[in-house]
């Protein structure tokens, strides 16, 4: 075979190969939401919510995810909890799925210390080898931390920065799978009239 004839065999190839390379792996969309209190005892609604890429069995990549991230009904203030497998991984607070606290932010509700360099949020705790791609239908989420502020500005530019309250025991939550782009795969938005009444 001539190296023409080789070259226009191979081409259809090499055309669908990356086709085949994208569609290995499924995506879905994680989220839960749960009622909980935060740090100044205001019942709130508190949303998880993830990404995940999953490979067959058989496939060379390892499965994927983004951070997760928490969110507290009326507060700005959004958490994000890493596993060694992500880029943003801060390592000065451990290892396993967590978030770290940050200077004049937090402090570690049971002592009061600054949690700068300390876990605030740890899912699986027990556990430092934990991934966010390995977590099933529900979670334990332990939680160390409180503001140093439930506020940050004064007047008009006052701004809400309180989160789940912490607690010695972790919360479990029960969380939902959707496939991405389907009917379900939207996580619900927190409902801030609440906020407003307050």
């Amino acid at each position: 075979m001539t190296f023409n004839r080789y070259f226009f065999f191979m081409r259809p190839f090499a055309a669908v190969l990356p086709l085949v390379l994208s569609g290995c792996a499924s995506y879905y969309t994680h989220y839960a939401v749960f009622p909980a209190e935060n740090s100044a005892g205001e019942d709130r609604q508190v949303k998880l919510t993830w990404q995940t890429a999953e490979y067959p069995g058989w496939w060379v990549a390892d499965n994927q995810s983004t951070p997760i991230t928490v969110e507290t009904q009326c507060s700005a203030r959004e958490w994000r909890l890493v596993d060694d497998s992500h880029a943003a991984a801060d390592q000065s607070c451990g290892e396993g799925i967590r978030a770290c606290g940050s200077e004049g932010l937090d402090r570690v509700a049971r002592t009061g210390a600054s949690a700068a360099g300390k876990r605030c949020m740890t899912i699986s705790a027990g556990d430092p080898a934990a991934r966010v791609t390995d977590i099933g239908s529900s979670l334990d989420l332990l939680v160390s931390c409180e503001p140093v502020k439930t506020v940050r500005g004064s007047g008009d530019d006052a701004e809400n920065i309180d989160y789940i309250r912490a607690s010695a025991v972790p919360y479990t939550i029960y969380s939902r799978k959707s496939p991405r782009g389907s009917l379900h795969a939207r996580p619900p938005e927190l409902d801030d009239s609440v906020c407003d009444d307050e």
